[in-house]
């Protein structure tokens, strides 16, 4: 059971303790949004509305960690990380899933109407500012979101995936799923944009380079 991960977290922070160590980083999600409140989510102001057991377990992890802080001085960085994309990334994820859909020239499933909207990051912008934050005193005790704020629905995504790949591909639309499909997700990013220093990659850009490496791949 996932709520079993929170046993985890307390033995890592007390072992950090017990190991002098002197920052503890924290890989949260989105999902401790749940269905939000508010747009963009912005990490001090947003409420934390989750409901579903892995999104719990991340919110109950957070607390842990400031209350290490607190009551230990242990100082930490809480990353809060929404969907991320790249090479070798598992077919279960949507990105993955529609690419390798598109270029076999399959159906590309969406559930319900597709409205419901996420964003995407690469995985290069990802992992840049996650060592830009490691390497420096950047983001010490503080909580951040690490994604991208270009918001793009499920269908558009689908069709800008069949565009980009000239597939055959048609659109099937499946049952809304019962729960844990939000209909938005849209961060803040505005602390990680100031430590990246740099434009994103954009999502027409990131599939460009997934097709790319699809393509070398086979």
């Amino acid at each position: 059971m996932v709520l079993n991960d929170i046993k985890g977290i307390e033995n890592m922070l007390k072992l950090s303790l017990n190991s002098n160590i002197t920052r503890f980083f924290f890989s949260s999600s989105s999902e401790v949004y749940g269905e939000p409140v508010e747009f963009p989510q912005q990490e001090e102001t947003t409420p934390l509305n989750s409901k579903l057991p892995y999104a719990i377990v991340k919110n109950v992890g957070e607390a842990f960690v400031k209350s290490f802080h607190k009551e230990h001085g242990l100082h930490y960085t809480i990353f809060r990380f929404f969907n991320t994309y790249g090479p070798l990334q598992s077919k279960d994820f949507v990105m993955a899933r529609f690419l390798h859909q598109a270029i076999a020239n399959e159906d590309i499933t969406v559930y319900g109407d597709g409205m419901q909207t996420r964003t995407f990051c690469y995985i290069d912008d990802n992992l840049e500012v996650v060592q830009k934050i490691i390497d420096s005193d950047k983001g010490i005790d503080d909580v951040l979101n690490i994604g991208n704020d270009d918001e793009i629905s499920m269908l558009d995504l689908a069709k800008k995936i069949i565009k980009h790949t000239n597939s055959q591909s048609r659109i099937i639309h499946l049952p809304a799923l019962d729960e844990g499909d939000m209909t938005r997700r849209l961060p803040d990013i505005n602390k990680m944009k100031s430590i990246l220093g740099k434009e994103l990659i954009s999502i027409d850009e990131g599939i460009k380079l997934l097709i790319s490496n699809i393509t070398k791949e086979n």
